[in-house]
């Protein structure tokens, strides 16, 4: 069984990939790692998809029989559950949830004792001993579930508290799409408790219906109902509650670099832990050039919320988010948080008595596209080499890669060297899929890519194997109209 950590936890297919075995595996190997950590009790959290309760039941085993208690939190955001980790001191935090997938995907995401992801260290703790055999302590060891529930109002009372005493909703009518996740009960309760007048949508769950044509990924719904009601504000969270993406009074839709625009610019202070902001590389060049025109330093971390957490911590900031919504209010919540998020851009606003259209016209998106691409074999990116070389040269390297059912059969590193000229720097291939041609494949598309970025010469590279001519090789090479050419070479001795 082939478990790994990706951007963010472990997801995937249930059927397939985040099955009752393997969530079962999770936690014998979790439970351990935790163990060996100091941290005797974990908190479960989940979503509201149909594969949480048969999950939940096997993480559970996992973790009882190595010893670990567990304390079943019930549908619970995803930044609830890392609350009460660092509320209840000393114990970890994990939470089922599939995000802003649909509910054929779940998945795990795990805290430690602070209320934050583990880091990559601990996941990998954590994949050495998955595929190890499973064995329970004798009966007297094995651990002990019960079921928490004072979850949900604890959330929502830490939720209300982060809004000035001074500070009032009673004016705003405001709509919220719960996503039909782990949000519908508690999101609009916060905001109802804090005087607004609340329109709930997407707040009938029924395990097949979660991010269905609703939540941050579908936010037409969202501009829609605003309009629709004639609302001050639209609060759209995703399927686990770690995301949000507002709608303002005429339905325009404010993404993660815009609110996180809005908190950068209502903060008086640009000292200390205020003195910049972390966004992601898929941020708008547009919000960066704005945060630094605020007085800010502004870093950029790698995709996913875990990331910017980590580069908060490393710079000591204190504010950070991603474009799809993701939003780290450092000193208030420990990884993305949909309704604190929505809360302070609230809040921020009626302090400072504006629209959002008023603070957003300080700053200038510059038009941009980004691409999401579904690799299920990432190792062809955690290559040292690889990585070593796209730091260095980032505009100047492009990776083409087959893939055969799930894994990596051929690939081929393109550098421009210059103005037109590309080098083929690596081309590889696995000799049992030889048959299926996969280099071909690969070189049809290159040439391609070439045609359509006016590059006027692609060299192939040698065709020599530790200095000796491999003609098998170059015959391949020239089969696509390239040239032979020996060069000399010399070795110099002192």
């Amino acid at each position: 069984m082939n478990l790994k950590f990706g951007t963010d936890g472990i997801r995937g297919p249930v059927e397939t990939k985040v099955t009752p075995e393997a969530c079962l595996r999770i936690g014998h190997a979790v439970g351990i790692v935790f163990k060996e950590l100091g941290w005797d009790t974990v908190l479960i959290g989940k979503d509201t998809r149909v594969s949480g309760y048969m999950l939940e039941a096997a993480l559970q085993a996992g973790f009882l029989s190595v010893g670990m208690d567990v304390r079943l939190l019930g549908p619970l955001p995803t930044p609830g559950v890392a609350y009460l980790t660092k509320s209840f001191r000393n114990q970890c935090g994990l939470v089922i949830s599939g995000s802003h997938n649909d509910y054929h995907d779940n998945g795990i995401k795990i805290f430690d004792n602070s209320g934050v992801k583990i880091d990559r260290k601990i996941e990998m703790m954590i994949e050495n001993i998955l595929n190890e055999e499973i064995a329970s302590l004798p009966s007297v060891q094995i651990g002990k579930a019960k079921r928490f529930d004072e979850s949900g109002p604890r959330y929502i009372e830490f939720c209300k508290s982060i809004v000035p005493s001074n500070i009032s909703f009673s004016s705003l009518r405001i709509v919220i799409d719960c996503a039909n996740g782990a949000c519908y009960k508690v999101s609009p309760k916060v905001f109802e408790e804090l005087g607004a007048e609340v329109i709930i949508i997407g707040n009938e769950p029924n395990g097949y219906n979660i991010n269905k044509g609703c939540g941050s990924t579908n936010p037409d719904l969202i501009r829609t109902n605003v309009v629709k009601h004639r609302a001050d504000y639209g609060i759209s969270l995703d399927g686990d509650g770690d995301r949000v993406i507002i709608a303002d009074q005429r339905g325009e839709l404010l993404d993660g670099d815009d609110l996180l625009y809005i908190l950068a610019f209502s903060n008086p202070n640009r000292t200390g832990p205020w003195s910049g902001v972390v966004g992601t590389k898929m941020s708008n060049l547009g919000l960066e050039e704005g945060i630094k025109k605020l007085g800010y330093k502004f870093v950029r971390a790698d995709v996913g919320d875990k990331h910017v957490s980590e580069a908060l911590l490393k710079h000591g900031w204190m504010l950070g988010g991603e474009t799809s919504g993701h939003i780290i209010c450092k000193d208030l919540v420990s990884t993305g948080d949909g309704t604190i998020a929505a809360l302070k851009v609230i809040s921020s606003l009626l302090i400072l008595d504006k629209k959002p259209s008023d603070v957003l016209s300080n700053y200038t998106k510059i038009p941009q596209i980004n691409k999401n691409i579904n690799v299920k074999n990432k190792d062809i990116v955690n290559d040292k080499e690889l990585k070593s070389l796209i730091k260095l040269f980032p505009d100047s390297i492009n990776i083409y890669g087959a893939f055969y059912d799930g894994q990596m059969i051929a690939g081929v590193l393109n550098i421009m060297v210059k103005k037109g000229v590309a080098l083929a720097f690596y081309i590889s291939h696995k000799e049992d899929f030889q048959k299926l041609r996969p280099l071909n494949l690969l070189f049809f598309d290159i040439f391609k890519w070439s045609l359509k970025n006016n590059i006027k010469v692609y060299d192939f590279g040698t065709f020599t194997d530790k200095g000796i001519a491999n003609m098998g090789l170059g015959r391949f090479k020239e089969s696509f109209g390239a040239s032979g050419v020996f060069r000399d070479s010399f070795k110099i001795l002192f």
